[in-house]
């Protein structure tokens, strides 16, 4: 079902509902960082096509009939009169989705944007402006809408250029992986991930998998310190620290099978395992605090464990997970607690037989 509560998504298609702008008869629209809504539902959009490297919100685009593909697979197509940005929140990411929104409209098109105003809609709007030349605005719905017509091009080149590679995958860690904008704790070792890291057991053996990967940092740790792993699944939703994750891991685990899926997993785990390791997240794209994801992520390591499975997973110390965890597994400790996190070990139980 399409999601009413949008603002963001209602002001993007405000010029098109207000009469302001009209929606191209030919050519279609392309809509990066998109994601499915009640707004997208209250008019024809014909030729619409929507890119986002988020795979909830792919799944959902692709449920409503929308043609979906991954943000990297658009670059190579044909230029579209009009363009779609939902920016995101990081600035660097956001200003590299300029200059891509500017590099996919036909000459002559449409570039429009809308953000929240509390998550940068102001800065948003200027960056866009350099970038483009001078823009029509509209606010509503706490969020403002902002557009460059008719365009040829970026105003300035030069500039379009360098944020165009803003957020390319760069070394961190002194240079032991790669990471770039926009993906979690992207410029550094996430402290809950190094407290997670810093508390395997060292006889976790067998197929295991990662739960929300991210660029690979925990499963790197799994495969150093852990020498009886067979088998090691990465699963993470977000398309580019998926890439990522492949990247920094293609040198290691000579002996282990490893899967990489770009996958949301809450909706469910596609095989069983001896072991899961997660660091689950507890926001989605916005910035409320998400303790459901937490709670499918275990629900879904839960059902997926073997019986006599180890599930080891980290959290913010007030995150209230202990009754999941207790009500699906036999065997609930703490193995460590520090700088306000929590590291536990839960065992499935075992079938009766």
């Amino acid at each position: 079902m399409a999601v009413d509560a949008d603002p963001a998504l209602q002001a993007l298609l405000l010029p098109f509902a207000d009469g302001e702008l009209d929606w191209p008869v030919q050519g279609g629209a392309l809509f990066l960082h998109a994601r499915d809504g009640a707004p997208l539902h209250r008019q024809p959009l014909p030729g619409l096509v929507c890119a986002t490297d988020w795979k909830p919100d792919a799944d959902a685009l692709a449920q409503a009939g929308w043609p979906t593909r991954t943000e990297a697979a658009t670059q190579h197509d044909a230029r579209f009169p009009l363009v779609l940005l939902l920016p995101p929140r990081q600035r660097e990411h956001a200003r590299a989705a300029f200059a891509r929104a500017l590099d996919a409209a036909a000459d002559g098109g449409t570039v429009v944007a809308a953000m929240p105003n509390d998550e940068g809609a102001r800065s948003g709007e200027k960056d866009f402006a350099l970038l483009a030349g001078p823009l029509q605005a509209l606010s509503k719905h706490h969020c403002r809408v902002f557009w460059r017509a008719p365009l040829r091009g970026p105003a300035d080149p030069e500039l379009a250029a360098r944020w165009r590679a803003s957020d390319a995958p760069r070394p961190i860690a002194g240079g032991r992986f790669l990471s770039r904008p926009g993906v979690f704790a992207w410029d550094r070792i996430d402290v809950a991930s190094a407290l997670l890291a810093a508390h395997l057991p060292p006889d976790l053996s067998g197929d295991g998998a990662d739960l929300g990967c991210g660029y690979g940092y925990l499963a790197a740790q799994l495969l150093e310190r852990c020498g009886a792993i067979s088998a090691l699944d990465l699963y993470e939703a977000d398309a580019r620290a998926l890439d990522l994750a492949r990247r920094n891991l293609e040198s290691e685990g000579k002996n282990v099978a490893m899967g990489f899926h770009w996958h949301d997993v809450a909706a469910g785990l596609p095989r069983q395992y001896d072991f899961i390791v997660t660091n689950p997240p507890f926001h989605a794209q916005g910035r409320e605090e998400r303790t459901d994801l937490g709670r499918a992520f275990i629900a879904a390591a839960a059902d997926a464990l073997r019986d006599g499975g180890r599930l080891l997973l980290v959290a913010n110390r007030h995150l209230p997970y202990e009754a999941g965890l207790a009500s699906r597994f036999e065997h609930v400790r703490t193995l460590a607690q520090e700088h306000g996190f929590k590291v536990v070990e839960a065992v499935k139980r075992r079938a009766a037989r």
